[in-house]
């Protein structure tokens, strides 16, 4: 049995997964995120700012000492929407090989809307009739169609909850007007996705990663336990839960959410954008069935290196 690590660097967290390996199955053993808000500052203007900048290369610092202490010498590191959108996205992944020995692979957006899919399928048994996969991150958001089997339909959009942010600036709390433009904003990026979801006949939207799981722990610490949502590899929202604190977090202001249970600091300005998101795809195409996958990105490219002939970029201690 060998171990092998991921480190998926996102543009509001930089993720670190371990797991152990025998032939195409694995099980995780360490897992952990650090942020870095990549895009802070930037995001809209084409930079990585200084800031940031230099916290990706500090959490990167870590990671490879975690590496070292649990004697990895296989990992892959892939980059997504805030470094490979960055005009000096290709600095930050040559001094990164210079100073750390990190090979980074830098993904296009299909590509990562691939392995997220491959991520969610085996948390969610997707059956035959068509899901809506949506993945929000800061710099990109990933819009997905697939059953069990295969995907019917996906891209990559420019509509991550950081650039968003920085785009919008929304009031504090979010006003009517402010949820207008941004929708109005949503109708005329998401055109094509809105035409697929209805050729597909989509009712049932299931979210990966950061923002789903935020509102997966608040529920969850509302109703007492903020645990329990991590204990299954998926978490079916109530809607009478789900509209409870989306109202919350929509009526709230930046500093009451820095104080709400479950919610982390370093989400407590995006999250609102996420609502939105959320809400507008609710409302425009009449879904019911709301279901978080704990597995995305990482967990799909563990899949991918196992199972299927590759050319990623392996970094090696």
């Amino acid at each position: 049995m060998r171990k092998i690590g991921i480190i998926d660097l996102g543009t509001n967290t930089f993720n670190l997964l371990l797991a152990e390996v025998k032939e195409q199955d694995y099980s995780i053993f360490y897992k952990t995120k650090i942020a870095v808000k990549l895009g802070e500052g930037g995001i809209t203007k084409g930079f990585i700012a200084e800031a940031p900048y230099k916290r990706g290369i500090e959490a990167l610092t870590k990671y490879k000492a975690k590496l070292v202490v649990e004697n990895i010498t296989e990992f892959y590191a892939v980059a997504t929407s805030a470094i490979r959108s960055a005009n000096n996205g290709d600095l930050f992944v040559q001094e990164v090989k210079d100073s750390l020995g990190i090979l980074i692979n830098v993904i296009d957006g299909d590509t990562e809307a691939d392995l997220i899919y491959q991520g969610v399928k085996q948390a969610i048994d997707l059956e035959d009739s068509p899901k809506l996969i949506i993945d929000i991150g800061g710099g990109s958001t990933e819009f997905i169609i697939a059953n069990s089997e295969e995907t019917f339909w996906r891209k990559s959009y420019k509509l991550g909850v950081a650039r968003l942010l920085e785009t919008f600036n929304p009031a504090n709390p979010i006003n009517i007007d402010d949820v207008a433009a941004i929708d109005n904003y949503l109708e005329d990026t998401l055109e094509e996705m809105l035409e697929m979801a209805e050729v597909y006949e989509v009712n049932s939207l299931i979210g990966s990663s950061g923002s789903f799981d935020t509102l997966a722990e608040m529920i969850s610490c509302k109703n007492g336990d903020c645990e329990i949502w991590k204990k299954d590899t998926s978490y079916q929202f109530l809607m009478t839960d789900y509209n409870g604190i989306q109202r919350m977090i929509s009526g709230s202001t930046l500093e009451q959410r820095l104080h709400m249970e479950g919610l982390v600091a370093m989400r407590a300005d995006m999250i609102v954008i996420s609502v939105v998101i959320v809400n507008y795809i609710l409302n425009r195409l009449i879904i019911h069935d709301l279901r978080l996958s704990t597995y995305a990105l990482k967990e799909g490219l563990i899949h991918t290196l196992l199972t299927k002939s590759h050319s990623w970029q392996k970094s090696s201690l």
